[in-house]
Formats: C-alpha cells, structure tokens, sequence
C-alpha cells in the first residue's frame, strides 16, 4: 500500500519583471533612509546571490484561489479522477486573497472552498480547509493528507500551494525583487501499490527569534502606511544552513534509504546560493559528493513563489520541462523546504 501523488499541475503567470525593471525603484533602509547605492550595482548584487534573473506576476484580474483553481484543474485532469471523489482539498498559502491595488488579505471563505467552489464539486463531504505554515505549506498539505489516507478517512486528496505575492511587496524594500506568483497543484492517494511518502519529518523553531525572521512590517518608505512582506535575509540565511540538512538526513535516515539511491532534490525555490550551500552540506552528513544535476531549479525565471516553488518544478519535472531533469517510476526522491515560522519538513518520495 502506498501514497502516491497521482496528478500534478501548475500555473506560472505570463506576466514577467525582469531585474532590469527595477532600476529605476526608490529603495530604502530599514530606518527610511534612501539608500544611494545605484540601482544598476544592487541588482547586480541580488542576482549573483538570489540566481533570480526575471519574476511572474498576476494579471490585475487574478488571485490567489483563481490562479489555485487553474492548476487543480490540470492536476485532477492528470490524474484522471472524478472530482467528486476528492474527500479534501487542502490549501497551503499565507496571504489569502488579495485583490489588485487593496492591501487586505481575504481568508474567509477558505481559500480551498473557493476552488471546491470553482471545481463545482458538489459532494459536501469533499471537506476544505487552508494551512498557513510559511514557504514549506505545500509540503506539509502532503503530509497532512497522507495522514487521512493512512486512516482510512480519505481515499483522494488534492493539495494546494499558491501565492501572489506581487500584492504584498514593498516596493521601496529591496526584497521586493525575491518573490514571486505561482500555484501548483496534487492529487494524492491510496493505492495498492509500493512507493508513494515513504517518511516524513516536520518542525517549528520559535524559541530564539525564529518567529520574528519572516513577518508583516511597515513600508520602509515612511510616507506609506499599508503593512507588508518582510524578511531578515541574513538570519533567515543562517538558520536554513544550520538546519535544514540535518533535517532532510534525518527523513531520509528514516526511510532506510542510501543517500546513493536518491536521484532529485526538489527543495524550496529561495536562493540560488542558499539552496547550494544546503544541497551541499547535506551531503557532507553522508560524506558523498553531491551529484550533477540532483537539484532542479526554476528560481532563475521564476522568482520565489512560496507554498508554489515545489509543486510548480515537480510539476515541470514530471512533464518533462526541465531540460537534463528527468524521474521514472521507482525512483527515490526528497521534497525539503523551509520558511516562516520558522518552519522546516522534508518527505522522502518513491516515484
């Protein structure tokens, strides 16, 4: 018996921001200062770091639930399953709906009642339900319905990791060229067959500061008062170096796997440079080299989505869209991510 992702799909939006877009923005510091470093050198900087060289945004007539909508669509299509016999949709984001040029976040209805709405399921035991659980929501929506599958109270699930966080940017905080929107989409099941989520492993670091790492703040353009996304880079930096790997050798310890079997890495699409020094440092626990082409990325044309960085390359990858990347049936995978909270979980997967 095994629980195994039977159906994947995404949505990218069509709307691209190039760095050079941002050259002529108004960055400021933390205390509103303007900051007189020239644009052209900051944007240089970002993308040697991040790996970002160009975003998707939202169309003005789309949202979170909508954009949601699109790639379940693909994801029920793939699996080719009957909607109504989804028993949950469960939908990972961290902002909600927020409308085009209003800065408030709409949580209610739920997120995934909105698709359940748009999908025309009419089965009221089809239960929706958003968690909020920072940059890994989509991993952990999978370990979630795994646990319903695994209890008998679902045979299908469908997962949900969306964002548009084009909306809840401050664009004088030079951060803002980070993130990104997307939406990816699973169906998951129980089927009578070997492989699936073979382990698992979650945690919630708070007690020293980590809940302040990632977190609502004000414009640092004193002149705006609308409250936004905000991130202290350089310890969120750190604390996904100093945790995460040990936290992805833990789920892979756990499964009984040889670090030689695993054959991609799907890991939160953040930093071009963190990803490597975590890729890196994982395996230096096993004191294997890293092999080539074990991590896909999409970050470079992408941006980071959030809850859609994952599922959206998963997505790509089983599509086959990513040239040199490429995963068959028994293959043993690893989904990893990191976020607020701060959060971390990881899954070891058998294709």
């Amino acid at each position: 018996m095994g629980f195994l992702i039977t159906g994947t799909g995404s949505y990218i939006p069509n709307n691209i921001k190039k760095n050079k877009d941002f050259v002529n923005s108004s960055f400021h510091n933390e205390d509103g200062s303007k900051i007189i470093t020239p644009n052209i050198e900051t944007i240089n900087k970002f993308e040697s770091i991040t790996g970002i060289k160009e975003r998707r945004y939202v169309s003005k007539d789309l949202n979170t639930s909508e954009i949601a909508y699109f790639a379940s669509v693909e994801a029920i299509k793939a699996s080719k399953i009957d909607p109504e016999t989804i028993d949950y949709i469960i939908f990972a984001h961290n902002f909600g709906d927020v409308l085009e040029g209003i800065n408030q976040y709409e949580a209610m209805p739920s997120l995934a009642a909105k698709v359940k709405s748009k999908l025309k399921i009419k089965n009221p035991k089809c239960v929706c339900y958003d968690i909020i659980f920072g940059c890994p929501g989509w991993v952990e929506g999978l370990i979630q319905a795994k646990a319903f599958l695994e209890s008998g109270m679902a045979k299908k699930c469908l997962v949900i990791g969306a964002e548009t966080l084009s909306r809840v940017l401050d664009h004088h905080d030079r951060d803002a060229m980070i993130f990104s929107d997307g939406a990816g989409a699973t169906i998951i099941e129980k089927k009578e067959k070997k492989g699936g989520i073979l382990s698992h492993n979650s945690a919630t670091f708070t007690s020293n500061g980590e809940a302040e790492m990632l977190f609502i703040g004000n414009s640092y353009n004193k002149n705006i008062k609308n409250r936004f996304i905000k991130m202290k880079g350089r310890k969120v930096y750190e604390f996904a170096l100093n945790n995460v790997p040990s936290a992805m050798k833990e789920c892979l310890d756990n499964a009984n796997i040889e670090i030689g079997k695993l054959k991609k890495i799907f890991i939160h699409q953040a930093n071009k440079k963190m990803d490597d020094a975590i890729i890196k440092r994982f395996y230096r626990l096993f004191k294997h080299k890293v092999p080539e082409s074990v991590m896909p990325m999409n970050i470079e044309f992408h941006g980071n989505n959030s809850v859609a960085t994952i599922p959206t390359l998963y997505d790509q990858v089983i599509r086959k869209e990513k040239k040199d990347h490429y995963i068959k049936e028994g293959d043993i995978i690893l989904f990893a991510s990191v976020g607020a909270g701060m959060n971390i979980n990881s899954i070891v997967y058998q294709v």
